[in-house]
Formats: C-alpha cells, sequence, structure tokens
C-alpha cells in the first residue's frame, strides 16, 4: 500500500451508523450543555424570591427573559455565523463564553449579576445547542433526521432534569447557594474538552449537496433575511413550526418561572419542587428517542399537534389537582414531558424537511429563534399575569394557548418526510 493511500482520509459518508462515533461525542457533548442550563430550573426563581427579597413575580423573572431573548438572538446569529465560521469553532466559541456562569450563580453580590449570568448563558447555549444539532442533522442526512434531532434533544434535556433533581437536593441539604451551582464547573470544563475533539461536518454538507436531486430554485436566495422571511410567515409549514415551537417554549419558561413558586406556596419543599422540575425535563429528554423514531415512521405532524394538546392537558392537570401539589406536579410534569418530547424533535425535523441544503442553517437558526424567543415571552407573561391575576391565572392562559397552537400546527403543517 502506497504512503499516499495509507494517509487518505477516510471517505465521506452520511448516516448514524457510518458516523457512530463522531455522532456518540456530540450527543455527550450535548449532555454538558443541557446540564449547564439545568443548574437554574429549581434554585433561581427562589434565590430572587428568599435571598435576594425580590416581591415582584416579574422582577424574579426577569433572569429567564434575560435568558431567552439572549438565547434566541444567539440561535439567529448562529445560523448566518455558519456560513463564516466552521461549526466546530462555533461550538467551542460558546463554551468559552459559558466559563463564568456557574461562578456568577454561586456568588452574585446582587440579582443583577444573576440577570447578567443569564445574557452569557444564553449566548452559551444558542452557540453549543445550535451547532451540536446541526451537526448531527449533517452526519445522518436525511434518511434518520428525526432519530438524529431526537437524541439529541434528549440527550440535551435528560441532563436538564439530572441537573433540577441534583442542584434541589443539594439546595434542601446545603443551602441555596454556592453547592448547587458549583455543579455547573464540571460541566463546562467537561463540555470544552470534549468539544475540541469534536471534528467539524462541512464535508458532510457539501455531500449532501452533491447527492440531493432537488437544485436550489431559481430566484431563492440563501441571505439570512430572506431565509428568516421565508421561515417566519411566507411557507406554510415553516411558519406553523415556528408557532409552534415559540408556544411550546412560552410554556416552558412560564412554568420555569411559576411552579417552584407555586408549589412551595402550597406547602412543597425543595427537594420535592425538584423532583418536579426534574421530572420533567427527563421525561422531555428520554421520550424524544422513541419521538424521533417515531416521526420518522409516521410523519411530523401528528407528533406536533398531539403533543401540543397533551401539554395543555398538563397545564390543566397541575391546577385541578392543587390541593394535592405533590401529585399535582408529578402528573403535570409527565404530560408535559410526555408532549414536549413528542413535539421537540418533530418540529426540527420538519423545519429540517422543509429546507435546502444551502440554506437549511439559516431556517434552523430562525426556527430557533422563534422557539426560544418563547422563553422571554412566557416569563414575560408569567410576570405581568401574576402580578396582577395571580399564579393560577398565569397557568390558565398558558394551556389554553397551547391548544391553541396545536391547532393552528395541524392547519398550517404539511409533510415532507420521504418515508410519509
Amino acid at each position: 500500500m502506497s504512503t499516499a493511500t495509507r494517509g487518505a482520509a477516510a471517505p465521506v459518508r452520511l448516516g448514524l451508523r457510518e458516523n457512530w462515533a463522531q455522532f456518540t461525542l456530540l450527543v455527550v457533548v450535548n449532555v454538558c450543555v443541557g446540564g449547564l442550563v439545568g443548574l437554574e430550573r429549581t434554585t433561581v426563581p427562589l434565590i430572587g424570591s428568599h435571598v435576594f427579597g425580590l416581591t415582584s413575580d416579574l422582577a424574579v423573572f426577569s433572569f429567564i427573559i434575560a435568558f431567552g431573548v439572549t438565547k434566541a438572538l444567539t440561535n439567529l446569529a448562529a445560523g448566518a455565523l455558519t456560513a463564516r465560521f466552521r461549526r466546530r469553532q462555533l461550538l467551542v466559541t460558546g463554551w468559552l463564553i459559558g466559563v463564568p456562569v456557574p461562578f456568577a450563580l454561586a456568588w452574585a453580590p446582587s440579582w443583577g449579576w444573576i440577570v447578567a449570568a443569564n445574557v452569557l448563558l444564553g449566548v452559551n447555549q444558542g452557540l453549543t445547542w445550535s451547532m451540536t444539532v446541526n451537526m448531527k442533522i449533517d452526519l445522518a442526512g436525511p434518511a434518520r433526521r428525526g432519530l438524529a434531532t431526537g437524541l439529541n434533544e434528549a440527550a440535551g434535556y435528560t441532563a436538564v432534569g439530572a441537573t433540577a433533581l441534583v442542584t434541589g437536593y443539594l439546595a434542601s441539604s446545603h443551602g441555596l447557594r454556592p453547592a448547587p451551582e458549583l455543579v455547573g464547573v464540571v460541566l463546562v470544563a467537561a463540555g470544552l474538552a470534549l468539544s475540541l475533539a469534536v471534528r467539524d461536518t462541512a464535508a458532510h454538507v457539501s455531500l449532501e449537496l452533491a447527492q440531493r436531486a432537488e437544485p436550489l430554485p431559481v430566484g431563492e436566495t440563501t441571505s439570512l433575511a430572506a431565509v428568516f422571511a421565508r421561515t417566519s410567515w411566507r411557507r406554510r409549514s415553516l411558519r406553523g413550526a415556528s408557532q409552534a415551537g415559540l408556544v411550546n417554549n412560552l410554556n416552558d419558561g412560564l412554568t420555569w418561572g411559576v411552579f417552584p413558586l407555586l408549589f412551595t406556596d402550597h406547602g412543597l419543599g425543595l427537594g420535592a419542587v425538584g423532583l418536579v422540575k426534574g421530572l420533567y425535563p427527563v421525561l422531555w429528554g428520554l421520550g424524544q428517542i422513541p419521538g424521533g423514531h417515531l416521526c420518522d415512521r409516521v410523519g411530523r405532524k401528528p407528533l406536533i399537534v398531539y403533543g401540543m394538546l397533551v401539554q395543555a392537558g398538563g397545564l390543566v392537570l397541575a391546577l385541578v389537582l392543587l390541593d394535592r401539589p405533590l401529585l399535582a406536579g408529578v402528573l403535570s410534569a409527565v404530560l408535559l414531558g410526555l408532549g414536549t418530547a413528542m413535539v421537540y424533535p418533530a418540529l426540527i425535523a420538519s423545519v429540517s424537511d422543509h429546507a435546502h441544503p444551502t440554506w437549511r442553517a439559516n431556517a434552523l437558526g430562525t426556527y430557533r429563534f422563534w422557539r426560544d424567543i418563547g422563553y422571554a415571552v412566557g416569563a414575560l407573561l408569567a410576570g405581568l399575569l401574576a402580578d396582577t391575576l395571580g399564579l393560577n391565572a398565569t397557568v390558565v392562559a398558558a394551556a389554553v394557548l397551547t391548544a391553541a397552537s396545536g391547532l393552528l400546527a395541524a392547519r398550517w403543517i404539511g409533510e415532507r418526510h420521504p418515508a410519509v
């Protein structure tokens, strides 16, 4: 064998089996990504009210608004940045920006520092999560895109839930700060180290472009502005996915802030609140593996529509059983988690189905912009409604909006997956 042959790079191929080692590494990276944001699920709303003495719910939820707006804008920028930088470069940059976050959460001298830490966390999550999902889609190719996104989101949101459980336990035994937040130091160090070992996927994108029979339509531009308009409102299916993503994270952002306050008001301790806040993203995470596989088999639309309706039912159940708060919290978390597990991979896969590879990264960035602006909208809505009408009315509003979003998705979203 010649020296040139021995030194030749392995051929680039699409598929989960063909890229299993690289794909697995990216799954582990996203465990660290999800774990970092999971630091805040149980403790930060209570830090606002108990440590810093905030009396306005809107003030307490301001950290979620800061996180949601920053993450949404970073998602949007990430799609455009992939045209100028390698995905791996952006992944590593995201981790470097996240380094100060756990230290700020643990020792912030004022609430403003917590809000500022969430600006950094939003940039970190926007870059790292966007790049892991884009790179997995690049590796998997079109046939297994739903399973690929399901595995990515499962890793991230299972880690969110696991970290919420751990921080709830640490808070109940060691206080709200600093022990729970220092778990994030390990996550940032591991995520950065593993990301340095990731290989870029530009060659896989080029291969898919070469294999795809459908050319870019004449006159269809790939600029960020054009793709933003195409994804946000001009294409019905992409519009339907964007609004469903926004409302999905609206109810997540709302429950992120409201549920710890609601259930502690009804007698639950920190450990029980940690269980409720952890169970929801764990089921959300683990459920996305069968959810992603199922949406490859039966199509994206059924899982999106029914998943939104299941979430609405979970929100209603939280109030119906509120006189038994632990049961209400657990059952609500189960339905919210399962409903979101149905929706999340199907929405990402649907957007990918309807986007040409040349502008798919910008389409996913636009979709993720609308999805994650839902955190900010949900927190803002929660703060305004909770301050004026109370926590119960806030949960009712979220249930109504979620059900309405599911019905809009049924009207607007079409199927384009090749197996359907």
